[in-house]
């Protein structure tokens, strides 16, 4: 794993839209619902929340895209226009200002392990948990799992 030293770039597989996190995200997801599996084509999704106004876009544009997701409100999904891959995402119930950096979509994911295991009651059986990973089989509550330097943003971003 390579420690991870602000900000972190990242981009498109046809490096039209690249973009940077300029700084550490509140929290990294690493979800096993099964719509993160069907929309990913993977086992899990690893998404980095993070304040909007901390990705900065270097180069291009992105195209975002109104999305179905298991809670019924819907998420924007930020893809390049021309390979599609998609970037990050905005969910209903965050709002705009928080993004959901796709963490595979960096230049250096591994800066970015997971925090949190999500809804690993849908995991799929051949996937390991690494011995003490924190999980849960749902959601689960921020105030139970989030630190408190990341609490704290959040619920300023929350009021707005």
């Amino acid at each position: 794993m390579t420690a991870a030293s602000y900000p972190l770039s990242g981009g498109c597989t046809c490096r039209a839209v690249r973009f940077e996190m300029q700084s550490a995200p509140l929290y990294v997801h690493c979800c096993h619902c099964t719509w993160c599996q069907r929309e990913s084509g993977a086992a899990f999704a690893l998404n980095a929340m993070i304040e909007s106004d901390r990705v900065r876009l270097l180069e291009g544009e992105v195209e975002v895209v109104d999305t179905p997701s298991h809670s019924g409100r819907g998420q924007k999904i930020a893809r390049c226009p021309r390979c599609r891959i998609a970037l990050w995402s905005n969910y209903a119930g965050a709002g705009d200002s928080v993004r959901f950096v796709r963490v595979g979509a960096l230049d250096t994911p591994d800066a970015l392990p997971p925090d949190i295991h999500i809804f690993t009651a849908s995991k799929q059986r051949w996937v390991s948990l690494p011995a003490g990973a924190n999980a849960v089989s749902e959601y689960y509550k921020a105030s139970e799992h989030w630190p408190a330097d990341s609490l704290d943003p959040r619920r300023a971003l929350q009021k707005k």
